[in-house]
């Protein structure tokens, strides 16, 4: 057995949404929430940019780096005079071992080289032996070890034995470290009571040696005479 119910029609109610509305459309946003929204979306990017565009403008103008100086050629003057000096050096032990007078010293820092004035040089061996020079000039290295002396030049000293030494000539070449004098010009020498005229010269003390270049002319007292003396 069916039953059939039988429901009256409903009228029908119409649904205004209204002319600027519907059933998919959001509210608009408020412009500077909009504009919020667009810069965090691009903030990083602009990050970026302005890190790109400061490491361009660091690099810009940044000191360049100093170009390496050429090396100026050392001169040829001298760098530092001295006048009435007096130069001393001393032994570990306090003994005197060098001393270098003159009226003037220069100094050449191109060849480390000195040129004095009126020189006299005053040296003291190991053994306490005493080397006496002097000339009107010297020319040596900058420690005072090696002088070349011009001009009225003379070494006095003994051979060893305390017989007194001295030469003399235009041109005498001192080591005073090594005890050696050398001449290519005439040179006068006095050994005791002997001397000798000759062409040059070469002493070496500590071989206890004298060689003496030509032409020579000696002058040697007799064996009684100088046994006298």
């Amino acid at each position: 057995m069916s039953v059939e119910l039988h429901l009256p029609d409903l009228p029908e109610v119409p649904i205004s949404l209204g002319p600027a509305q519907n059933a998919n459309t959001r509210p608009r946003m408020p412009w500077h929430l909009r504009l919020r929204d667009v810069f965090s979306a691009y903030l990083p990017l602009l990050l970026m940019a302005l890190l790109a565009l400061a490491s361009w403008w660091l690099v810009k103008n940044s000191p360049r780096p100093i170009a390496a100086a050429e090396e100026r050629p050392v001169s040829s003057e001298p760098d530092y005079t001295m006048s009435g000096f007096a130069l001393e050096r001393f032994a570990a032990d306090g003994r005197l071992r060098l001393r270098i007078e003159g009226a003037h010293m220069r100094h050449f820092p191109a060849t480390d080289r000195i040129e004095i004035d009126d020189v006299r040089i005053h040296a003291v061996a190991d053994d306490g032996r005493i080397t006496l020079a002097h000339a009107r000039q010297a020319i040596g290295n900058g420690d005072g070890s090696e002088l070349q002396l011009l001009g009225g030049a003379e070494v006095t000293s003994d051979d060893g034995k305390g017989t007194p030494l001295q030469m003399r000539s235009e041109f005498l070449h001192a080591f005073l470290v090594t005890e050696r004098v050398r001449s290519h010009l005439p040179v006068w020498v006095r050994l005791g009571t002997n001397e000798w005229r000759a062409g040059g010269l070469d002493y070496d003390h500590a071989a206890r040696k004298l060689d003496l270049a030509g032409p020579m002319r000696a002058e040697l007292a007799p064996r009684a005479a100088r046994a006298s003396r």
